[in-house]
């Protein structure tokens, strides 16, 4: 992404985290056509409506279509074979904690206290409680914590009467804290009353009200889409929360006008997936994934990282099912010295050559003669003539 500083006051740019719960199949939606190995591992999922080519070795889902032409303008990237350190249990709960906390384990009091992006909002001089807004029905770890944070879920129309309003102002009162928090929570809930169009999917109101939070005061954004746990009929499964996050960024796109060009949409998963299918046609819980990365704020047009080819349990390094990680999901600019195929995906997915060690000035170091094998003829210093 552009470099974007997010602490600085007052900023113009915003930042919005989509958590896809369920571990999305990376190999799926960004699919790595230009591997040869990649069909063989997925006969059944690999048929059906053609991918859309990217850049000649990686090709989109067919359900993220529409999500062509940002592409194409440089505001749609990905980043591949990308993890938190979570290995063992593929459990999503535990998965999700990590992704959220920004932590390499949830281990000790306090470890769930915060998530990284109020971490984030903490590091904003002057943020208030509309600074970062979260969507949801509970409190989601990602903006937990001691910056001030607001949050919001989509409602029934509840109408509260004038007569119930002033009842519930002379009752907190007395009170400091109730007597503010209810106030903002009658303001809200005005807000919502305007401006809620629920004739909507619920997936585009909260798009619809985070673009009214995001052209106002609100700088960061986090909710989550469902779905992604695709054990079994994958290809049909996939179809609902590939729509749902392919109109929600559509939908932020339109809503935001001029904005959108200093905001940074990114979608992030708990653990990928299993690179071979199982046998009902579906994928399970495996280890890297992708993300992806949409906006005016984003360098897109290229898929980041390194991409070290599907890995089988017992080539696997740590040992694990699915795509081996090449880095950390909290960071792109991506390096991986994978197994035998070590290739490396370039600014537009080309395949590079292996990097070179370096030495401690930075320099590349030039590969020096091999040592001869069984039956060669040698020089003196035993390499190969």
């Amino acid at each position: 992404m552009t470099p974007v500083t997010l602490a600085s006051a007052p900023s113009e740019n915003r930042l919005v985290v989509i958590v896809l719960r369920g571990a999305m199949d990376g190999l799926d939606v960004l699919r790595p056509v230009g591997d040869p190995e990649y069909a063989a591992l997925r006969p059944g999922l690999a048929g059906g409506a053609a991918p859309l080519p990217l850049d000649g070795f990686f090709a989109l889902h067919p359900g993220l279509a529409d999500l062509m032409p940002l592409w194409q303008a440089g505001q749609l990237g990905f980043a591949h074979a990308v993890s938190t350190p979570y290995r063992d249990k593929r459990s999503h709960f535990e998965g999700q904690d990590i992704l959220e906390a920004g932590l390499p384990a949830i281990e000790g009091a306090g470890s769930r206290d915060s998530g990284w992006l109020n971490r984030l909002a903490a590091t904003i001089p002057g943020a208030t409680a509309r600074t970062a807004f979260a969507v949801g029905r509970e409190s989601d770890l990602i903006l937990r914590g001691a910056a001030p944070a607001s949050s919001w879920y989509p409602q029934p129309a509840a109408a509260l009467s004038p007569q119930a309003r002033r009842l519930a102002e002379m009752v907190f009162h007395d009170d400091p804290l109730f007597r503010d928090q209810a106030a903002r929570m009658f303001e809200l809930a005005e807000e919502e009353a305007e401006a809620a169009d629920r004739s909507q999917p619920q997936h585009v109101q909260v798009a619809d009200y985070l673009a009214r939070q995001l052209l106002g005061e609100t700088r960061l954004a986090a909710f989550s889409i469902t779905g992604w746990d695709t054990h079994g009929s994958q290809a049909l499964a996939l179809k609902r929360p590939l729509m749902q996050l392919c109109e929600t960024i559509l939908h932020l796109q339109a809503s935001l006008g001029p904005v959108w060009d200093r905001t940074a949409v990114v979608a992030m998963t708990e653990f990928g997936r299993t690179a071979r299918e199982n046998g009902t046609k579906g994928t399970d819980h495996g280890t890297g994934g992708a993300m992806l990365m949409a906006g005016g704020a984003v360098r897109g047009g290229r898929v980041y990282g390194d991409w070290p080819g599907p890995a089988e349990p017992q080539r696997a390094d740590p040992p694990g099912p699915g795509l081996r990680p090449a880095a950390p999901a909290a960071r792109s600019g991506l390096r991986h010295e994978g197994r035998r195929r070590r290739r490396r995906v370039g600014s537009r997915g080309r395949l590079a050559a292996p990097r070179r060690p370096r030495d401690p000035a930075g320099h590349e170091q030039q590969p020096g003669p091999r040592r001869a094998g069984p039956g060669e003829p040698r020089n003196r210093a035993g390499h190969r003539r």
